[in-house]
C-alpha cells in the first residue's frame, strides 16, 4: 500500500470535516468539557479524525498508530475517540487528553492564562561541543530544545542524523518541522519505510503530533534491524524551533 493522500479541499473531507466538529461539540457538551485554547491543537485532531473515519471508517484517535489486525485496522490501546483512557485517567487526573483538545474547565482557564503571560520569545539552544552532540542523538528521548539544537548542530556538519516524521500526508502538509528528511506515515509505515531506504546503521530521530505514534514506532522497528532510534518526546507539538507550512 502507497502513502494515502487525502485532498483537504475536497467537497468529502470538507463535508466529514464538518461532521466531525459537530462530534466534538457533542462530546464537549456530553462530558462538561471545554476546548483546548490552543485552536490549531483543536483542528489538527478535528482533522485527524476526519482523516481516520474516512480512510478505516472509524473515529480512531490521531494520535495513535493503526495496525491491521486480523486483516481489520485497531487502533493501538484500542483508541476510538472519546477514547476510555481519557474519560477515566487522563481528564480527571491531568486535565486533559493524550492529543489535547478536550480539556476540564480548571485546565482551560490555567492554559489560558499561561498563553497571556507567555513572551513571545523564540528559545535558542546553546552551541554544543561535538562529544555531547553524539551523547545527544544516541538519546531515545529528545525534547524541544535538544532537537533544536541537534538541527543546528547537524547544519554545522557536528553530528549526523535522518530526522522522519511518521504523522499523515495531510498533518506534513499542514505543518512540519524544518530539517525533516521524510515522511513515513504509520497508515503506510512498512511500505513507505522500504522506499525511504533509509541506513539501518544510521541515527534515525522520530516525531509525531504529541510523541506516541512515534514511540510505537521506535518500538517496533528494532526488530526490522534498525539500531539507533530516538524520539521527540512531545512531538511536533511542543517542538519551539522553525516549521515549514
Amino acid at each position: 500500500m502507497s502513502m494515502i493522500k487525502i485532498d483537504m479541499n475536497s467537497p468529502e473531507f470538507i463535508e466529514r470535516m464538518e461532521k466531525t466538529v459537530k462530534f466534538t461539540d457533542k462530546v464537549i457538551a456530553q462530558f462538561g468539557w471545554e476546548y483546548n485554547p490552543q485552536e490549531e491543537v483543536n483542528e489538527g485532531v478535528q482533522m485527524g479524525l476526519a482523516r481516520n473515519k474516512m480512510m478505516y471508517n472509524k473515529l480512531f484517535c490521531p494520535c495513535f498508530m493503526v495496525e491491521e489486525v486480523d486483516g481489520k485496522p485497531q487502533s493501538v490501546d484500542n483508541r476510538i475517540c472519546p477514547c476510555t483512557p481519557a474519560i477515566e485517567k487522563e481528564i480527571p487526573e491531568l486535565g486533559a487528553c493524550h492529543c489535547g483538545i478536550f480539556c476540564t474547565p480548571e485546565f482551560a482557564a490555567k492554559k489560558r492564562t499561561e498563553l497571556g503571560l507567555e513572551e513571545a520569545v523564540q528559545t535558542h539552544s546553546r552551541g554544543l561541543t561535538k562529544e555531547e552532540c553524539e551523547l545527544l542523538v544516541n538519546q531515545a528521548e529528545i525534547d524541544s530544545e535538544e532537537m533544536v539544537a541537534l538541527l543546528e548542530a547537524r547544519d554545522l556538519g557536528m553530528v549526523d542524523f535522518k530526522l522522519v516524521d511518521v504523522r499523515e500526508d495531510m498533518e506534513w502538509q499542514m505543518g512540519h518541522i524544518k530539517g525533516a528528511d521524510a515522511l513515513i506515515p504509520t497508515s503506510s509505515f512498512y511500505q513507505t519505510l522500504e522506499v525511504a531506504k533509509l541506513d539501518k546503521n544510521e541515527n534515525i530521530i522520530l516525531y509525531c503530533h504529541v510523541g506516541s505514534r512515534s514511540a510505537h514506532v521506535a518500538r517496533i522497528m528494532p526488530d526490522m534491524g534498525y539500531t539507533k532510534l530516538g524520539n521527540l518526546t512531545h512531538g511536533i507539538l511542543s517542538y519551539s524551533g522553525e516549521k515549514i507550512n
